[in-house]
């Protein structure tokens, strides 16, 4: 491969260099890198390559395999993704474009940020891009409903906002899944009770929010699925608006989109007045639900989407595509 050759790898259209756009998933034996695998040997445009597993540590192998390829995924610890990255970006037109799937980048300045969803924009941004960071599967929830809101001025930028959620216990990393699959797990617990938990930063920040958020998590007895709820006081929030102009809102932000859908003001569609997590698993879709309460004049703001979906590997394969220039087929 020439320097010319690369060049235009990196700033002309996927298919200069290869009939099929070139993939290597760094880190695909962990939850989310299986995920984008299976993910990917269903989707008959992208060739992905890997490295034996005697090589997966080896910078040299490592390297060569990355100035071959259109892009990388990178689904490893932060640590390792910062080794990954500054290798990267010593390898000058030889670079690929790179997604990263951990907390590491996610708020750095130089790096877009994977909710094409966020913005009217935000697609256009990440083709465009050469570092996408993508989304926390908990942020993915609370930013989806936050931001319309507070860019429609139905939501202070300086709001006590509390955001509460529960996940399945796959996103908890190897050792939670472990001790669930094992039995020696409780059946459900709050956790980052420190106030110190890392998807705290970048809600803050892609939500619009001046005020540093209460996010407390917590994880059930089950595999995959999610829910985010946010608690509003309607009468706090200026012009006192009722539960239809936040869906409103919403509706609005989110009309015609792909993946993500405003469902019924009050959910119509919820007969039993309950919400369970799973019923979106294995799908790249976001359900986005307005509760509220005239008399109570109360709300609740509710995002359901699978953690391993939308909230990691379903996004990371959106995001790819998009960076690929490839057309979104609906298969994510």
């Amino acid at each position: 491969m020439t320097v010319a050759d690369t060049k235009s790898k990196a700033q002309a259209p996927v298919g200069k260099t290869a009939a099929k756009p070139t993939v290597f998933v760094d880190g695909a034996s962990g939850t989310t890198g299986l995920e984008i695998r299976e993910r990917l040997d269903r989707q008959d445009d992208v060739a992905v390559k890997g490295l034996a597993d005697d090589k997966r540590k080896d910078p040299v192998a490592k390297k060569a395999l990355m100035a071959e390829v259109d892009l990388v995924i990178l689904c490893l610890p932060d640590d390792a993704a910062k080794e990954t990255v500054a290798l990267i970006d010593g390898m000058g037109a030889d670079a690929p474009k790179v997604l990263d799937a951990s907390t590491a980048f996610r708020v750095a300045p130089d790096w877009t940020y994977g909710f094409p969803e966020l913005a009217a924009d935000q697609a256009d941004k990440i083709r465009a891009a050469l570092k996408v960071a993508n989304p926390g599967c908990y942020p993915t929830g609370s930013i989806a409903l936050l931001r319309p809101l507070v860019d429609a001025g139905l939501v202070p930028q300086d709001y006590p906002v509390t955001i509460n959620a529960v996940s399945g216990y796959s996103g908890g990393g190897k050792s939670m899944i472990e001790s669930f699959e094992n039995g020696t797990a409780p059946s459900f617990e709050l956790y980052g009770l420190g106030f110190e938990h890392k998807h705290l930063p970048e809600t803050q920040k892609y939500a619009g929010l001046a005020r540093r958020p209460i996010f407390v998590p917590s994880v059930g007895d089950y595999r995959q699925g999610m829910l985010v709820s946010v608690p509003l006081h309607l009468d706090t929030l200026p012009g006192k608006p009722d539960g239809a102009a936040l869906h409103a809102a919403l509706a609005k932000r989110y009309a015609g989109s792909t993946y993500v859908s405003v469902m019924p003001l009050d959910g119509a569609v919820v007969k039993s007045g309950r919400l369970e997590p799973e019923a979106l698993n294995g799908s790249n879709k976001l359900e986005l639900y307005v509760f509220a309460s005239d008399k109570h004049r109360q709300t609740v703001l509710v995002a359901r989407l699978d953690n391993l979906g939308k909230g990691a590997s379903g996004a990371a394969v959106q995001n790819m595509r998009l960076m690929l220039g490839l057309p979104d087929t609906g298969l994510d």
